[in-house]
């Protein structure tokens, strides 16, 4: 459904991505994983051109999105990023029904919309009326992908949109976006640069350094087969987590106090 063919961007003799070529299948949720630096939000950002490449192509349905006005192409892929980034004058409701507006929808059948919506990322009806200033992180991140689905996208692009939550928080929102994505049967393309994150969600996880690709695979073939040292860094980061917390459970348990 959607290929990067030999994906480039520079900025004057800086090279942010470099010749990237990598296909994602209909209703795939795949995850670009990598460290501040790595060229992920680049390469998410050219997928919808907010960012055009400075050689090679995305090509959509074999289609290359450069033939496709921007506009038009937005409206087939839905976006959200950390900073949410809602309307703080519009209420819930104007927030989510804003590219069915400028599609010209009828205003029955955009609150139609926005109540299924908000019942898709379990949100109460009620909050509908309230600006944006007056809802919890957690509740504007699930606007934010009500938005960013009211106009039926083929393709949802996600830039670290869990990054600025705490942990309760975020593992709620993940559930629910797996839930979701498995409901509507949605391609995704997710950035991260959480391991643990993109074991979760990832059908595959695309792992990206200084701008290339260093491996592509499944979850289960990243924790066996790690490319290289850089992939297997990243994955004894969770490890490590894991067996600092054993530790102290056991001498907890040892001890018999809580924690």
């Amino acid at each position: 459904m959607i290929e990067l063919k030999r994906l480039t961007k520079r900025y004057d003799d800086q090279v942010v991505v470099d010749e990237i070529s990598l296909q994602i299948a209909e209703g795939e949720f795949l995850v670009l994983l990598g460290g501040s630096g790595s060229g992920k939000t680049t390469t998410l950002k050219m997928i919808n051109r907010l960012i055009e490449p400075s050689s090679g192509s995305v090509h959509l349905d074999n289609q290359d999105i450069r033939a496709i006005p921007p506009h038009e192409l937005r409206r087939q892929i839905g976006y959200t990023f950390q900073q949410v980034g809602l309307f703080p004058h519009m209420s819930v409701a104007e927030n989510i029904a804003v590219t069915p507006s400028l599609l010209g929808w009828s205003a029955e059948d955009r609150v139609r919309r926005v109540d299924e919506l908000l019942d898709l990322v379990e949100l109460p009806r009620e909050i509908q009326e309230r600006r944006p200033d007056q809802l919890s992180g957690g509740q504007q991140q699930r606007v934010g992908v009500a938005r960013a689905l009211a106009a039926h996208p083929r393709v949802m692009l996600l830039d670290e949109p869990f990054g600025a939550l705490d942990p309760l928080t975020r593992q709620r929102l993940q559930e629910s976006l797996i839930r979701i994505r498995r409901e509507l049967r949605m391609t995704a393309v997710f950035v991260t640069h959480d391991m643990v994150e993109a074991l979760v969600l990832g059908e595959r996880i695309a792992v990206m350094q200084a701008g290339t690709l260093v491996q592509v695979g499944t979850p289960t073939t990243l924790m066996h087969h790690p490319a290289d040292d850089y992939v297997r860094q990243l994955l004894d980061t969770p490890r490590r987590e894991a067996r600092v917390v054993d530790a102290l459970l056991a001498e907890t348990e040892k001890s018999g106090s809580p924690l």
